[in-house]
């Protein structure tokens, strides 16, 4: 069997038990609340992992742009929703995914519902929308206020759509400060829901689903009663940022960099080859502060406190040295990115490992399907 020392660096590595530990955590998470888990497979881009998803509870997937769900539907996974405001120019796209699979987007604009509706009665099909709901994150999405009401009622009046319910993107929790404003931002989002759900149902227009997605507010969300689904996405492998909110422990990222010192030019700095194209330059953000462009691991897999990356290059990331360090040219490293999501779609493969054990090398299919 292969070993990661087999491997020319840079490379993705994947743990195959936490991996599959975070599959069954969040869908444990899910079904003791009644909830519905449908995973967001932007972060890992790969049928595979997705079908690992749906083997373990999930319903379904979600995909941010029609060229992922157009992967993941050719691999047979029949349920696939975007919550993302996809242009009418899609059309043809959508209604070619829909031959094989249940497909739901989101609108907030009468416009592009209007496309929607004129695309879907020419096609004499019927499409499942739900509304976006802006929580606090101010992104996309509709007010939560006196204007909601009018906006969903013309929505649902148009031929060719079927308002199935509402659904919003706590993207504000990545920013909180302590785990107490983590869970108000929870609480506000299903809030806001549930109390425009009832005002629309008072309006006379029944909705079933209320759909929230964010992995820092997962174990919060499974908490609060009305919420129907759930669509966290950077949960099946973590990373640096979400151990810094409290979402995971160190021992819970699946993911990391594998990397080998490259050069040593000074006793305070050490060079890995694992620049920007790799690793990402997003900071982490977090509870916690979390400085730099990730965490290099020592070999039990520990924070090494006496390196930093604190520059990432293309091709290079520099690390401060404080004290000493064992590394020299050659030596290799696995490193816990600050976002994994950013990394999964930098790559054509990752590799499934149990320990230093290569067990299964998985495509990323969905790789650079933005479109």
């Amino acid at each position: 069997m292969p070993t990661l020392a087999d491997l020319p660096t840079p490379q993705v590595v994947v743990d195959r038990s936490r991996l599959l530990n975070n599959i069954a955590r969040a869908q444990q998470l899910a079904s003791s609340a009644g909830m519905r888990l449908r995973p967001h497979a932007k972060t890992h881009k790969s049928p595979h992992v997705a079908k690992m998803q749906i083997d373990g509870g999930a319903v379904g997937i979600c995909c941010a742009k029609v060229g992922e769900a157009e992967v993941f539907a050719a691999v047979g996974i029949n349920d696939i929703r975007l919550p993302y405001p996809v242009s009418p120019s899609n059309a043809p796209r959508i209604l070619a995914l829909m031959k094989h699979a249940t497909i739901s987007i989101i609108v907030d604009h009468l416009d592009v519902a209007r496309g929607w509706s004129v695309a879907m009665q020419k096609a004499r099909r019927t499409l499942d929308v739900l509304v976006k709901v802006d929580v606090g994150f101010h992104r996309c999405g509709i007010d939560p206020g006196s204007s909601a009401l009018p906006f969903i009622r013309s929505v649902a009046s148009m031929a060719g759509l079927r308002v199935c319910g509402l659904l919003s993107h706590a993207g504000h929790g990545y920013h909180a400060a302590s785990e107490d404003e983590l869970e108000s931002v929870a609480r506000q989002e299903a809030d806001t829901l549930i109390k425009l759900k009832e005002k629309v149902g008072r309006g006379g227009i029944p909705l079933d689903e209320i759909s929230v997605g964010a992995t820092p507010t997962l174990r919060f969300s499974a908490k609060q009663a009305g919420i129907t689904e759930l669509r966290p996405g950077n949960y099946v492998y973590f990373d640096r940022t979400q151990v810094a909110l409290g979402a995971a422990t160190l021992d819970d990222c699946a993911l990391t960099v594998l990397a080998s010192v490259v050069s040593a030019p000074a006793a305070d700095r050490i060079i890995f080859d694992s620049g920007s194209k790799t690793l990402t330059n997003d900071q982490a953000r977090g509870i916690t502060k979390a400085e730099g462009f990730g965490i290099v691991l020592t070999e039990d897999g520990r924070i090494d406190q006496s390196l930093m990356i604190t520059r990432l290059s293309e091709e290079h990331a520099t690390v401060k040295v404080t004290g000493s360090t064992r590394l020299k040219p050659g030596d290799r490293v696995r490193i816990v990115p600050n976002h994994s999501c950013v990394v999964s779609n930098m790559v054509d493969e990752v590799h499934l490992v149990d320990g230093d054990a290569i067990v299964a090398t998985i495509p990323v299919a969905a790789r650079g399907k933005i479109a």
